[in-house]
C-alpha cells in the first residue's frame, strides 16, 4: 500500500531559497538571515529590545508563499506540517532574537541598575504593552505565565483558593483540552480539604462541536461563580464567544477563555469577548515553548491572591502573612523566561506584519479545501466541527476518522508519506464526561491543522494521498 500511496502523494515543496547576507547590526549573529525577495516590513523591536529581526515587506507578508520563506523548517525537500495546533512553526524573527538573546548581553530583568539589565527590563515590559494591545487590553491586565496550563492552573489558585466558597459552582465542558478540565477538578479536591465543597457542572457540546449556549444558560445559577470555554476549540476547531449570554450573567460570575487555539489564529479581543480572565500559549502563535500569557481583568484584580510568592514577586510580610504586591506583579515570580518573552514580542510583529484577518481568511480556505475533499471518502467520519457548519467556515482544524484503520497506524503511514498530522485523544479526558461513551469513540482520531505557511497544493496532495489510502482500506 505504500508505494501505491506515495506516488500519489509524493511530496515535492520548493527548492531552497538562498538566504542572502542581510544587514545586521554589528553585535547580531552572523548566521542569522532574513529572505531579501520577502521584504514586508515588520516593524523595528523598540531601542530598549536587544537587536533582532530585519524586514520583510508588506505586499509579500501578505502572500503565504512569500510568508512560508519566513520558516526555515519548511524550506527545501521536506514533510508537509499539518500539526500547527499542535505547535507552530517558527519564523527568523524570533529565532533570531531567541540567539541573539543568547549571544548579546544575557543578563537578568527586574533586577540590576547596570544597561544590559536594565534594557531588557524595558524590553520585557515593552512586550507586554504590546501584548495588552494584541488582546484590546491593559498592560497591568497581561501576566506572563510558562504556558496556557500555567496560566489556567493560575486562576485556579490564585483566583479560586481565594474567592470560592461552599457551595459555590464552576460551569465547564468536559470535552475541552485537560489543561482547561484539570486544574478545576485539583481546586475543587483542595478546597475540599479545607471545607469548602465545590460543584462542577458540566455542559454538552453541539453537534457542531460549539459549546451548547441552551445548556450553559439552564445550568447557570445563584452559586454559579466561573464559567470557563475555549475560544477555538483544539480538536473540533469550532468558535465559541457567548455572544448570546453578554450582558445577562450575574456580575460574580466570572468568564474565562482559554485562547490557547485562537491565539494567533483569529482576532482575539478580549473586551469584545467579555473575559474576565483569558490564556494565551506563546508557541502555538509563532513563538517559543515555555511561555505563555494570562489576562486578567481590572475588576478582578482585587480578587486575587499571590500565585508564585518569591523573588520579583513584589510581595512583601505584614503581620506574618503576605501583602500582594500590584497587577501583575502579584501573579509573577522568580526570574521570566526572558528569551520566551522577547520571542513573543517578535512573534507579535511578525502576526501584525501578516495580519491575523490574512491569517484567519487562508486558514478559511484551506478548511474549506479539506473538509470538500473529504466528504466523499469511503469510511471517512468528520468530527463535529466545521464540516457540519451550515455556513462557510472553518478555521484551520479538521478532525476525523477512517474505517479500516486505526488513527495511529493511519498516522504513521502518513508520516511515512511526507505528511504530519496528529493523533490520539488531543488531551481531551476520556473520564470526566457524562457522554463517555462518545469521547471515547473520539479518542482515536486524525486531526489535521493548517496555518498561513500551508499552501493550497499540501492540502491537495494530502487530499490524494488520503484517498488511496481509503480505497485501500476497505
Amino acid at each position: 500500500m505504500v508505494a501505491s500511496v506515495r506516488a500519489e502523494g509524493s511530496v515535492t515543496l520548493r527548492s531552497p531559497t538562498p538566504l542572502p547576507a542581510h544587514a545586521h547590526p554589528a553585535s547580531a549573529p552572523a548566521s542569522a538571515h532574513t529572505p531579501a525577495h520577502v521584504s514586508a516590513r515588520i516593524p523595528a523591536p523598540p531601542a530598549c529590545e536587544p537587536p533582532g529581526p530585519a524586514s520583510i515587506e508588506t505586499a509579500a507578508a501578505r502572500d503565504p508563499g512569500a510568508v512560508r520563506d519566513l520558516f526555515p523548517a519548511l524550506t527545501g525537500d521536506g514533510p508537509v506540517y499539518l500539526d500547527s495546533a499542535a505547535t507552530t512553526q517558527k519564523p527568523l524573527p524570533v529565532i533570531e532574537v531567541i540567539e541573539g538573546y543568547h549571544r548579546r548581553h544575557t543578563a537578568n530583568s527586574g533586577r540590576g541598575t547596570y544597561p544590559w539589565a536594565t534594557t531588557l527590563t524595558r524590553a520585557i515590559e515593552q512586550v507586554r504593552a504590546d501584548t495588552a494591545r494584541f488582546l484590546h487590553a491593559e498592560p497591568d491586565e497581561v501576566v506572563f505565565t510558562a504556558g496556557a496550563t500555567a496560566g489556567l492552573n493560575a486562576v485556579a489558585l490564585a483566583w479560586g483558593l481565594t474567592t470560592l466558597t461552599d457551595g459555590d459552582e464552576i460551569l465547564y465542558s468536559p470535552r475541552d483540552h485537560a489543561s482547561n478540565v484539570y486544574p478545576w477538578l485539583q481546586l475543587r479536591a483542595t478546597l475540599a480539604h479545607f471545607g469548602r465543597r465545590v460543584r462542577l457542572v458540566p455542559y454538552r457540546t453541539t453537534a457542531l462541536g460549539e459549546a451548547d449556549i441552551d445548556d450553559i444558560a439552564a445550568k447557570l445559577g445563584p452559586r454559579t461563580r466561573l464559567l470557563t470555554v475555549s475560544h477555538l476549540h483544539h480538536v473540533y476547531g469550532a468558535r465559541n464567544t457567548l455572544e448570546e449570554l453578554r450582558g445577562g450573567l450575574d456580575p460574580r460570575v466570572a468568564v474565562c477563555f482559554d485562547c490557547s487555539q485562537s491565539g494567533g489564529h483569529i482576532p482575539v479581543d478580549v473586551r469584545e469577548l467579555g473575559a474576565d480572565f483569558a490564556v494565551l500559549s506563546a508557541h502555538k502563535m509563532f513563538a517559543a515553548p515555555g511561555t505563555g500569557v494570562l489576562f486578567c481583568h481590572r475588576r478582578i484584580h482585587d480578587q486575587l491572591g499571590p500565585f508564585l510568592p518569591g523573588g520579583n514577586s513584589g510581595v512583601s510580610v505584614r503581620d506574618s502573612a503576605l501583602r500582594p504586591a500590584r497587577m501583575p506583579q502579584r501573579l509573577e515570580g522568580g526570574t521570566h523566561n526572558i528569551p520566551g518573552i522577547l520571542a513573543l514580542g517578535a512573534a507579535l510583529r511578525v502576526l501584525d506584519a501578516i495580519g491575523i484577518d490574512t491569517i484567519e481568511q487562508h486558514n478559511r480556505m484551506l478548511t474549506r479545501r479539506l473538509v470538500d475533499g473529504m466528504r466523499a471518502l469511503p469510511g471517512l467520519r468528520l468530527l463535529p466541527g466545521p464540516a457540519h457548519a451550515p455556513c462557510d467556515t472553518g478555521y484551520g482544524i479538521v478532525s476525523f476518522t477512517l474505517d479500516g484503520i486505526t488513527a495511529t497506524d493511519l498516522g504513521f503511514v502518513l508520516s511515512e508519506l511526507g505528511f504530519l498530522v496528529r493523533t490520539g485523544a488531543h488531551c481531551v479526558p476520556s473520564d470526566t464526561a457524562d457522554d463517555a461513551e462518545l469521547v471515547a469513540a473520539e479518542a482515536d482520531s486524525v486531526r489535521v491543522s493548517t496555518h498561513v505557511y500551508t499552501t493550497a497544493e499540501e492540502i491537495d496532495r494530502f487530499l490524494g494521498c488520503l484517498t488511496t489510502i481509503a480505497t485501500e482500506v476497505r
